[in-house]
């Protein structure tokens, strides 16, 4: 059992009730399950309200869960430093920003992504721009990026995520090479 699975289970009320938790437990190292009925309709308070709320301490949402058959639970945590930023994440900071609603702890986040370059990583993988790299082993295999261009914008995301996800250059490298290598027969490589 990892810490996920023996986390808290909370289920506010209200969506003030979930600020005011996250405001008691911003500083805690581990994460909560937040707890709510799988029909939206029936829910004390959306999914946009509570991921809002989370961004404002520096929380980030992920991975979800069955409770039974009514409920489901969604991990809140933390943001690591290394965690990326999506468009629609800043998208939300920027509107809490110009409201005056950011918490410290959520403006010392959106800082770090800021100073290690999270903040902008993901923008060329939105826009579903091919990187160099890409570029260049797409040209070493006939017809690779015919079939790339011939993808869903969300394949091509997927795979561009995985690229740009590696951690080192080398591992970068083998990412680059198997994608322009399985695009030239028509295969994705995630």
């Amino acid at each position: 059992m990892g810490a996920m699975d023996d986390a808290e289970q909370l289920e506010p009320a209200t969506v003030e009730d979930w600020s005011r938790w996250l405001r008691e437990h911003q500083d805690q190292p581990g994460g909560v399950w937040l707890v709510s009925p799988r029909r939206a309709a029936e829910r004390a308070f959306s999914y946009e309200d509570a991921v809002v709320e989370a961004l404002r301490f520096g929380w980030v949402d992920s991975t979800v869960r069955p409770v039974d058959d009514r409920r489901s639970m969604q991990w809140f945590a933390p943001r690591r430093r290394g965690s990326m930023w999506t468009r629609i994440n800043k998208g939300r900071v920027a509107r809490l920003e110009e409201a005056g609603l950011m918490e410290p702890a959520g403006l010392a986040a959106v800082a770090v992504a800021k100073e290690t370059g999270m903040w902008t990583l993901m923008d060329d993988v939105e826009d579903c721009v091919v990187p160099d790299d890409l570029a260049a082993a797409f040209d070493r295999f006939p017809g690779a990026r015919e079939h790339w261009d011939s993808w869903s914008a969300s394949a091509q995301k997927l795979i561009l995520t995985w690229i740009v996800l590696a951690k080192r250059p080398e591992t970068r490298a083998t990412r680059v090479g198997t994608t322009a290598e399985m695009a030239a027969r028509g295969e994705k490589s995630r």
